[in-house]
Formats: structure tokens, sequence, C-alpha cells
């Protein structure tokens, strides 16, 4: 009886030491498929201004485009290797969990159940964002509670109603949910009047009045009725594919607090910080230890600059969205951003 309990216990560790040493090989299949493709295939919006969007030449522009390209760089050293293929926002997630898409960048909430239901793995957040809600400003509503019985509109499959729910049941209102399948439908309705409000994340809300005929005609209320925040999403069952993702990102608030930018990162090689030179590969072998070329950080600034040039790019208050960086500003200037140590 002993000798047999101790035969199943040393089969049992060897078949366990058989799974730890063969994990390497299958924490590749992501990576070793893109490079063998020759580039990575990203999901984004179809269209969102500010975050996805084409520009007069068709090429694809936008804050969570630059967050594709910058993964790209990592891998292969250029930002130009990247496929974006839009996606609908109710089959978004569908399409990374078939395969279709390598990542998915696309103004997207962590959430629990989203992250422990779905089979895929969050990035870190790239954008903390929050629910708010716009009127036509001739209806001189001053506050989200005035809108007692209002119709709003809103998108299927995402966080937005489930959060109106929730604000409306606590102040003991009520409200009307007009749902529409996609972006377009829903801004055209509102805009037409076919809604007294609409609501999502503020980041949005900002896109949604960029491109209304005359923008000053909107205003969003000052409430933000929830937490959004928003990142890059990959399939569960590659660590390693992962760790480019999250270390992609910690490059960019990395760059921005060391001060590292795409017109200086090369006088940066010669930065005597002994992390600077880690991240930018002048010294250790970070970029092997995910399967990357050693400069593959110093890649990824030079193509797309630090998070703050991506931010401004984009999004800043020199652009039609005119955002400030509010939470989104690095943890030394009394924000959120904050990427681990390089070392």
């Amino acid at each position: 009886m002993k000798r047999t309990t101790m035969k199943v216990l040393l089969a049992g560790i060897a078949a366990a030491c058989l799974t730890t040493f063969s994990a390497p090989a299958s924490a590749q299949a992501t990576l070793d498929a893109v490079k063998k493709r020759g580039k990575l295939i990203c999901g984004v919006s179809q269209v969102s201004a500010g975050f996805a969007f084409p520009d007069s030449k068709g090429v694809m522009q936008g804050f969570d485009v630059d967050i594709c390209r910058a993964m790209a760089a990592a891998i292969f050293g250029s930002g130009d290797k990247v496929e974006f293929l839009a996606t609908n926002i109710n089959t978004r997630f569908q399409v990374l969990q078939s395969g279709e898409i390598d990542v998915l960048s696309r103004q997207t909430t962590q959430t629990f159940s989203r992250d422990n239901s779905l089979g895929l793995d969050f990035g870190p957040t790239v954008f903390y964002d929050g629910q708010g809600m716009m009127v036509p400003k001739k209806l001189n509503i001053a506050s989200a509670k005035d809108l007692d019985g209002a119709a709003i509109c809103v998108l299927p499959g995402t966080t937005t109603l489930q959060n109106l729910s929730d604000f409306f049941r606590t102040n003991n209102k009520k409200f009307e949910s007009v749902v529409f399948e996609n972006t377009d439908e829903n801004r055209n309705a509102f805009f037409t009047g076919r809604c007294d409000a609409t609501s999502t994340d503020r980041s949005d809300l900002a896109s949604i009045r960029a491109v209304a005929n005359n923008p000053a005609d909107y205003v969003v209320l000052p409430e933000t009725i929830s937490k959004e925040p928003l990142a890059p999403v990959v399939r569960q069952g590659d660590s390693n594919w992962r760790d480019i993702l999250n270390w992609t990102v910690y490059t960019l608030i990395a760059a921005e607090e060391k001060g590292i930018t795409k017109e200086n990162v090369d006088q940066q090689l010669k930065s005597e910080d002994p992390e600077v030179q880690r991240m930018l590969g002048v010294s250790g072998d970070f970029g092997k230890m995910i399967g990357l070329d050693n400069k593959w950080s110093y890649n990824i600034i030079k193509s797309v600059g630090n998070y703050s040039e991506v931010f401004e790019r984009s999004l800043g208050e020199k652009t039609p969205l005119g955002l400030t960086r509010g939470p989104n500003q690095l943890w030394t200037k009394g924000g959120l951003l904050y990427s681990p140590p390089f070392r």
C-alpha cells in the first residue's frame, strides 16, 4: 500500500515538474505567432475622436492606437507593423477570445466580472475615467440629479446602464434608457433630440461633443457617477504576452517620469541613471527576459514618445477634446500613474 502511494506521489511530482518546465514554451505562443505573421493585430473602436480615428490620409490615429503602436515597436522595432481592426462594442471581447486580434485597445473598463468570467486579462490602466452625462445646453440643466424622468441614450454591452440604474435608484429618481446598437446611432439620436441626455465615460462624452456641429451647444454635467479604469486586454493563459503588454504601458509612464521623450531618447542613451540604462537597453538583458530585443523600450519611446506625449497629442487641452490630465497625471504630481521600477 505504501509503495503504491509512493508511486502515485512520484508520478504526480513528475507530472508537475514536466508542466513547470514546459510552461515557457507555451508562454511564448502569442509572441511567436505575431513575429511569424510579421505584424500585430489590434482591436480598436470603430471611430472615436481622440482614441481611434483615421486622419485625412486614412492613417489611424489616437490614444488607443498609440498603445498598439507602442506594443508593435516593442516587438518589431517599428510602430508601423500593426494592423487595426475596428471592433463593435457588443462583440469586442468575442473577437479577442476567438484569436482574430492579439490585443484589444478600446476604451474598455476593467471590472471584476469581466476580469474573471471572460478568459481575458487586463493590462495596466492607461486612462482613469468615470461615467458622466451630457445634455443640450438649451435645457438649462445644471446637475444629473435634475434628470428625473429623462430619456437617456446608452449603448448595450457596457457598464453604462448598470451605473445609471445605481445612480438614479440611490437618488430616488427615475430615467428611461434608450438603447442603440452602435456609436453612430447613439450619437446621432442624441444630436437630433431623441434623448434628453447621453451617458458614457467622460472621455467618450468629450469625443462625442468634439464631433458636434457646434460643440458649445452641449454641456457635460459635473457629476462623475462611477469609476471607469480603461485598460487594454489580452487573452488569459499567456503570461509572457501579458508581460509584454504590461511593460509596454509601464515604459510610457516611466519614460515620462524620467524625462525621456521621443526627441531626446538618443541623448538619454548616455544617461548615468542606472534605471534609465536598464530601461533603454544600455545595460542588462531586460529584453531577453520577455523574448524581445534589449532595445525594446527605446523603440517604444522612439516610436510614440512617453505617456505625456501620447496623451497630449490625442486628448490634451490643445486638441478638440480639450482634456486635462486630472487623475491621469504621474504619481509624483498627485495623479494615479505609477510604474514599477526597472530593476
